[in-house]
C-alpha cells in the first residue's frame, strides 16, 4: 500500500491546531441517541477552527486496501486546490469497527474539525457515528450509514452497481450456471447493497444460481483461500464475483493456480492492479469501477464548507451519488490512461 499513515503521528500533525486554541464543545452537543438523521452542524465547527479559518480535516477508510490510494490522491488534490492543511488519511490496519472507533475518537480528541468515514459496520456503529456527529461535522464516503446522523453520503449507488455487475455476469455466462460471491464483510452497507443488486439482476432467470457469499474479514490470504476452496468444493462453478476491491485480484490468483483461467469467469469491483492485469489477460471478464478519487475530492470540499458552518453544499436528499462504469478488455486502456493521470496528480 502506497499510503499507510500511522495514527501515532497525529499529535505532531495537529499540535499547531491545539496550541492555536482549538476547542471542543462536546458537553454542549449531546449525541442524538434516537438515530434520527439531522443536518445540524455542531457549534464547535462554526468558527472554522484555528489557523485563519483553515480547519484540520480527516478521512477514515474501512480497511487498508490499495483501493484507497486513488481516494487519497483526491483528498490531497482538494486540499491543495482549497489551500487548506492536508487532511489526515487514516486506514484501520485490521479493518475492524473497534480500530475504526479508536482512530476516530483519537482524531476528535486532538481537535480535528471534520471527518469523512467509510463505516466498517454501519448498523453496529450507528451510536458511535451519532456521538461523533454531535461533536464535529461528519459525512460518510464510499459506504453509508443511512440511519445515522451523518450530514451527507458521498459515493456510489451500490445497489445500482450491483445491478450493473449482475448484467455483466449474464454477459460472462450467457448459458447460466453456479455463481459464488466473495467479500470482506457482508454486513457493510456497500456490500449489502451490491449483493442485493446482483440478486435482483439475476432473480428473474432460474438458470443463474448463487451458491453462497463467502467473507474474509479483509484478510487477503483468506480471500484467496476462500476462492480456492470454492473451486475445489464446486468444480462446476461458472462465475466467481469479487464484491470488494481486493477480492478480484485474489480470485484471479486462485483461478490461475487452479488452471481454470478463462474457463471460470470472473466479475469484480474496482480497479486494483491485479484486477486490471486479469482483464488484460482475458481471465477477468469485467469490473465495475467506482470513482474513489472523486469521493475523496468531494468529501474534503464539503467538509471544508461544513467546518465553517456552511451547509449549502448538502443536497436535499443528503446524498451525492458518483457514477460507476463497467471496464472490460475493450475499454481498459482508455480507462487506465485517465486513472494513471489522476494517480500521478494530473
Amino acid at each position: 500500500m502506497n499510503f499507510k499513515p500511522q495514527a501515532a503521528l497525529l499529535p505532531l500533525a495537529l499540535a499547531g491546531l491545539l496550541l492555536a486554541g482549538c476547542h471542543n464543545d462536546n458537553e454542549n452537543n449531546p449525541a442524538n441517541t434516537q438515530g434520527v438523521p439531522t443536518t445540524n452542524v455542531p457549534d464547535s465547527a462554526k468558527s472554522g477552527g484555528g489557523g485563519g479559518g483553515q480547519a484540520m480535516l480527516a478521512f477514515v477508510t474501512n480497511n487498508p486496501s490499495d483501493y484507497w490510494t486513488i481516494c487519497h490522491k483526491g483528498v490531497d488534490k482538494a486540499a491543495s486546490d482549497l489551500h487548506i492543511p492536508t487532511p489526515q488519511f487514516i486506514m484501520p490496519d485490521d479493518g475492524t469497527a473497534a480500530t475504526q472507533k479508536r482512530d476516530v475518537d483519537d482524531l476528535i480528541a486532538k481537535g480535528v474539525q471534520g471527518i469523512a468515514i467509510s463505516p466498517v459496520d454501519p448498523t453496529n456503529e450507528t451510536n458511535d457515528i451519532n456521538t461523533w456527529a454531535a461533536k464535529v461535522p461528519l459525512i460518510t464516503s464510499d459506504s453509508d450509514a443511512a440511519n445515522s446522523n451523518r450530514l451527507c453520503y458521498i459515493g456510489t449507488d451500490n445497489h445500482a452497481a450491483g445491478l450493473m455487475a449482475g448484467g455483466l455476469i449474464k454477459e460472462a455466462i450467457p448459458n447460466g450456471g453456479k455463481i459464488m460471491l466473495f467479500v470482506g464483510k457482508s454486513d457493510a452497507q456497500n456490500a449489502k447493497d451490491r449483493i442485493q443488486g446482483i440478486r435482483d439482476a439475476l432473480k428473474s432467470d432460474s438458470k443463474y444460481q448463487i451458491i453462497d457469499v463467502r467473507t474474509d474479514d479483509t484478510d487477503h490470504a483468506r480471500a484467496k483461500a476462500n476462492a480456492s476452496d470454492a473451486l475445489v468444493k464446486y468444480p462446476d462453478l461458472a462465475c466467481l464475483v469479487g464484491i470488494w476491491s481486493y477480492n478480484g485480484p485474489q480470485i484471479y490468483n486462485a483461478v490461475k493456480e487452479a488452471g481454470k483461467a478463462g474457463k471460470v469467469q470472473i466479475v469484480s469491483f474496482d480497479q486494483e492492479q491485479g484486477t486490471m492485469d486479469g482483464i488484460k489477460a482475458g481471465a477477468i471478464y469485467a469490473t465495475v469501477v467506482q470513482d474513489p478519487y472523486t469521493f475523496g475530492y468531494k468529501s474534503v470540499t464539503l467538509l471544508n464548507q461544513l467546518a465553517k458552518g456552511d451547509k449549502k453544499g448538502i443536497p436535499t436528499n443528503k446524498m451525492m451519488i458518483v457514477p460507476t462504469q463497467a471496464i472490460k478488455k475493450g475499454n481498459l486502456d482508455t480507462y487506465l490512461a485517465d486513472y494513471n493521470k489522476k494517480l500521478g496528480g494530473g
